[in-house]
C-alpha cells in the first residue's frame, strides 16, 4: 500500500483562483482588498513567510503589505502601530507575524487587533465564535487542514481523529473545528504517555508537535489520513515535517508532504479570510 500525498500547492492554488471573482466584484464597488503584515525583528524564517503571503497577494489582486519594525521597540509602539492600521479603513486585514522578540506577548499583542480585521484568526472574539460554532476567521492552517481532508473526501463524522500537539495556531483549532464535524477527538502532547497507543487508533492523524520525524510507520494504524503541520529544518538545510514520510508512506491511505502540503494551504487560507474580512467591512455580507 502507498499512500496518497495530498497536494496542497495544487489546492491552495484552485482556492486562489476561486478568490478572484470576489476581489473582482469588490473591486467593482471601488473597494481595493489590503492586507497589511506586521513584522517585528529581523527573523529570517519570518522573512520567508511574510515574502510568501505577499507574492500570494500579488498573484491575485490583493494590495500586500508588511510594516517593519525593529525588534528592540517597545511593545507600546507596536500597539500604536496596529492601532494606525485599525484605524485605516483602507485596510482590511491585519496580522502579526510570529514568533515575536523576546519579551512580546503574543496574546496581548493579538487583542490589539480589530477583531474584524484579524485575519490570523487569533483575537480571543475570532477565538471564541470558533468555540462556538460560529467562527468568522478560522485560524488559516486549521482551516487549511480541513479544507486538504474535505479535498480527498476522507469522513471525518464517527471517525477516531488524533491531534498530536496543542498549540493555539494549530493543534488547539483543528481539534475544536474535527470535534465540529463530528470526529472523536483525543489531543495528545508533550506529556502523553506512550503515544503510539493513541496514534496507532487514529483514523485522522494530524500532528503539529514541531518535532522532526515524531511519528514514523509503525505509530500509523493502516490506511490513516495522516496530515503532517511540522515544518523543521535539518542540520543540512532540508526542510522536514513531524512524520517520517517515508515509512509512513506505506501504512498510510492519505498524507501530506512537506513541503507542499499544509503550507500552501496556510498562505491560500489567509487570502480566503483577507478576502472575506473586506467583504463583511464593506458589503456587510454573512457578518
Amino acid at each position: 500500500m502507498a499512500a496518497r500525498l495530498l497536494d496542497g500547492k495544487a489546492l491552495g492554488q484552485r482556492v486562489l483562483e476561486a478568490l478572484v471573482p470576489r476581489i473582482d466584484r469588490l473591486s467593482q464597488h471601488g473597494i481595493k482588498v489590503k492586507l497589511r503584515v506586521v513584522r517585528v525583528g529581523d527573523d529570517p524564517a519570518s522573512k520567508v513567510y511574510v515574502g510568501a503571503k505577499l507574492r500570494a497577494c500579488q498573484a491575485i489582486g490583493i494590495d500586500g503589505g508588511d510594516v517593519e519594525l525593529p525588534a528592540d521597540i517597545k511593545p507600546s509602539a507596536v500597539f500604536e502601530e496596529i492601532a494606525v492600521l485599525n484605524r485605516d479603513r483602507t485596510v482590511h486585514g491585519i496580522l502579526v507575524q510570529l514568533p515575536l522578540p523576546r519579551g512580546f506577548d503574543p496574546h496581548l499583542i493579538a487583542m490589539q487587533l480589530e477583531p474584524t480585521k484579524d485575519v490570523d484568526g487569533f483575537h480571543a472574539v475570532n477565538l471564541g465564535r470558533l468555540l462556538q460554532g460560529r467562527a468568522r476567521f478560522i485560524p488559516c492552517t486549521a482551516a487549511g487542514v480541513i479544507r486538504l481532508l474535505d479535498d480527498a473526501g476522507v469522513v471525518l463524522r464517527g471517525q477516531n481523529a488524533v491531534v498530536v500537539g496543542r498549540s493555539e495556531i494549530a493543534g488547539k483549532p483543528i481539534a475544536l473545528l474535527l470535534v465540529e464535524r463530528d470526529a472523536t477527538v483525543t489531543v495528545c502532547h508533550s506529556k502523553t504517555r506512550n503515544l503510539a497507543s493513541y496514534t496507532r487508533d487514529a483514523d485522522v492523524l494530524v500532528v503539529a508537535a514541531g518535532k522532526a520525524g515524531l511519528i514514523d510507520g509503525a505509530m500509523v494504524k493502516r490506511g490513516a489520513a495522516v496530515i503532517d503541520v511540522g515544518v523543521n529544518r535539518t542540520d543540512a538545510g532540508a526542510l522536514v515535517g513531524d512524520v517520517d514520510q517515508a515509512s509512513v508512506a506505506t501504512e498510510a491511505g492519505f498524507l501530506t508532504p512537506v513541503p507542499g502540503g499544509v503550507g500552501p494551504m496556510t498562505v491560500a487560507m489567509l487570502m480566503e479570510n483577507t478576502v472575506r474580512a473586506a467583504e463583511l467591512q464593506c458589503l456587510g455580507e454573512n457578518a
